[in-house]
């Protein structure tokens, strides 16, 4: 379940018709486009030209600027960890380095599935709830991550949270590096690849093997 931004950053409602719902997601893509294009310069004006909707129609479910880049700041952490979620879920009792393999691909992909909304998103995230909203994020993912090396075939115990939790930072702390050093098509290739062989080792050398059984 999605968390919200408490306070002014709360949307007013929630969509429940169709055509409410195609008028939100309107204005979320819209609010990317301005945005990426307009920066600090983003007002709900700008925004609901761009989504094709009046202003009292967006005010209907954000109040305030700061409520719509939450709005979407949300969306997209819902979706890195959903994500997550899917990938353990797929993974769960393959070996151990697949398992990683598995989840550290789809993390990746999901953040640089479009870089631009990733970083402009970063320059935002700490006005408008990003700090709550990323703990959730972040609590959804460790929890998928225990759920799925709890089924490698290779480990004795369940893993501990603090191994968890640093691979989790792992994930999270190279990928917003690379996407702030630019992340261009190479920079990407490689992180693809280093950060698995990173969380490989450090998962295979944390967690307590299974004893060999005897013939």
């Amino acid at each position: 379940m999605r968390v919200r931004a408490r306070g002014g950053l709360q949307p007013r409602k929630t969509p429940v018709q169709t055509r409410a719902t195609v008028t939100v997601g309107a204005i979320s893509e819209a609010t990317i486009q301005v945005l990426l294009s307009d920066g600090d310069r983003l007002t709900t004006t700008r925004v609901a030209e761009r989504a094709g909707v009046s202003v009292g129609t967006l005010y209907q479910y954000y109040p305030n600027r700061e409520s719509l880049l939450s709005a979407v700041l949300a969306d997209h952490l819902d979706r890195v960890a959903a994500a997550v979620e899917t990938a353990c879920d797929t993974a769960r009792h393959q070996p151990l380095a697949d398992m990683i393999r598995t989840v550290v691909q789809a993390f990746v992909d999901a953040k640089m599935e479009r870089t631009d909304v990733s970083l402009a998103l970063y320059r935002f995230a700490s006005d408008v709830g990003g700090p709550a909203l990323a703990k959730h994020m972040g609590q959804r993912s460790r929890k998928a991550l225990v759920a799925m090396l709890q089924t490698a075939p290779e480990i004795q115990s369940p893993p501990a949270t603090f191994v968890v939790d640093m691979m989790f930072a792992a994930m999270a702390g190279t990928t917003r590096h690379v996407l702030e050093a630019g992340a261009s098509a190479a920079m990407i290739r490689n992180l693809r690849h280093h950060l698995v062989v990173l969380c490989q080792s450090y998962v295979a050398t944390e967690l307590t093997p299974r004893a060999p059984t005897s013939a």
